[in-house]
């Protein structure tokens, strides 16, 4: 088992935990660990423990470790987010597909449907199951229900028929 190892944390405990209150979730961790080699600073502490003390993982608590020993507490608080995958859906398709959606009278009947609308009208393919999350997560659709009454119906339609079914029914 290798000795811990000694590093020297340039600020003190009230700066870094200053800085821990004002800080997002993962660079609070960072700190956490600076804050836990702070404590230990003259005996020194292993990785391991630091990570039983905050909860971290050992690999983590070498890393944050690492970029501060070269960066100094600059490079150990930067944090780029790295960009995913592109959208499938542009900002014009959004609205056209919100559109679609929220219209009571479009006549869809589920998300195949939708899908052949979203290949005829954006020429482009989307998978069934990344159509539907998008649907979801987006316009908190869900899957088709019956409704109370049709869209369509004719309200003096309705009034004749049930006066005529009143009229059958005394008889």
């Amino acid at each position: 088992m290798s000795l811990p190892k000694f590093i020297i944390i340039k600020e003190s405990l009230t700066e870094l935990r200053a800085i821990q209150k004002k800080s997002s979730l993962l660079i609070s961790n960072r700190i956490k660990v600076l804050i836990e080699f702070k404590k230990n600073e003259k005996t020194g502490i292993s990785k391991r423990a630091v990570a039983n003390n905050t909860g971290l993982d050992p690999n983590s608590v070498q890393h944050y470790r690492t970029l501060y020993i070269s960066g100094g507490l600059d490079l150990l608080m930067k944090y780029e987010k790295r960009a995913g995958r592109p959208a499938l859906i542009n900002k014009e398709e959004h609205k056209k597909l919100e559109a679609k959606l929220k219209d009571p009278k479009n006549g869809l009947r589920g998300y195949t449907e939708l899908q052949t609308w979203v290949e005829d009208e954006f020429k482009k393919t989307i998978k069934y199951n990344t159509l539907l999350k998008y649907s979801v997560r987006h316009f908190k659709s869900k899957v088709k229900v019956a409704r109370k009454s049709h869209v369509k119906k004719d309200v003096e339609a309705v009034v004749v028929f049930k006066k005529s079914l009143v009229k059958s029914f005394k008889k």
